[in-house]
């Protein structure tokens, strides 16, 4: 019996994929779920694991390394 209608990253959880407003050091979640997705590498990411996101771009990522990815393209490919 869930009675609670506001949401945010700590209410009630729902299942599947989230749908979320990344802010400055915050999220706010606007349809209730389980995770997100990364925007670079598509891993389901848990909400209560989300890290790394962007405000400009409203996208989720699920480790550093695709921050840089989608950030500076070139800064993760092989010197040599």
């Amino acid at each position: 019996m869930e009675s609670l209608t506001v949401l945010n990253k700590f209410g009630p959880s729902g299942h599947g994929e989230a749908q979320v407003q990344y802010l400055d050091g915050d999220f706010r979640v606007i349809s209730p779920g389980t995770y997100v997705r990364c925007a670079i590498t598509d891993v389901r990411i848990p909400l209560d694991e989300l890290k790394y996101w962007s405000v400009d771009l409203q996208e989720a990522y699920s480790v550093p390394s695709a921050v840089l990815q989608r950030h500076f393209p070139g800064a993760l490919k092989s010197q040599g």
